[in-house]
């Protein structure tokens, strides 16, 4: 079982999108996640959205003209998700045997993302299988982006997961860093609890 599921019981779609949309109401820009990605890769690029929840990033990079997929195993998030965007391509599945062959993907994305502390909420030891996953998602020199939390302050559980093991799950995985920011305004990492790190295939 996932940190996620062992945190939410797979039931807190609504209540994630509502918190976001009192954000957006607030004149808070939520869109950061996607803005940055839309400074790596053209649009029309294709993006594999990874953990996508309730779809909050993937539809905003729809809009701007990108080809998205949405993946994740939260049945609730996803109603949401579908609720918002029907016309967008969705699918529930575990990050951990996610093969885009099953669900009749193409491997080739351009960019594939994971926002919102996916990879320290995933099931205890599948880490460094879901990297293996997502990197063999991408397209040869594809980029794969991720943030998240790495103390208490920025994560609902305990921490479980350092920059440098990513790095290592990366590595093994064939992905060769690039950069890494301490958000996703891209404000440069100089240490901290949150960051973005950006690999290549």
């Amino acid at each position: 079982m996932s940190r996620w599921t062992e945190l939410t019981g797979g039931t807190s779609g609504e209540d994630y999108a509502a918190r976001f949309a009192a954000l957006a109401r607030s004149g808070k820009d939520v869109h950061g996640e996607a803005r940055f990605c839309a400074a790596l890769v053209p649009a029309g690029a294709r993006v594999l959205d990874a953990g996508c929840g309730t779809g909050r990033v993937m539809i905003r990079l729809a809009e701007l003209g990108y080809d998205c997929v949405g993946v994740d195993a939260d049945a609730s998030m996803l109603a949401v998700a579908r609720q918002q965007a029907a016309e967008l391509a969705w699918f529930e599945a575990d990050l951990a045997g996610f093969e885009p062959s099953r669900l009749d993907i193409a491997a080739d994305f351009d960019l594939v993302v994971a926002a919102g502390n996916v990879i320290p909420l995933l099931a205890a030891g599948t880490e460094a299988t879901v990297v293996e996953r997502l990197a063999a998602a991408l397209a040869p020199g594809g980029l794969m982006v991720a943030g998240f939390g790495l103390d208490e302050a920025h994560l609902p559980v305990p921490p479980s997961i350092t920059l440098s093991e990513y790095d290592h799950y990366c590595a093994a995985a064939g992905l060769t860093f690039v950069d890494r920011f301490a958000t996703w305004d891209a404000d440069p990492y100089e240490g901290g609890g949150y960051a973005v790190s950006v690999h290549r295939r």
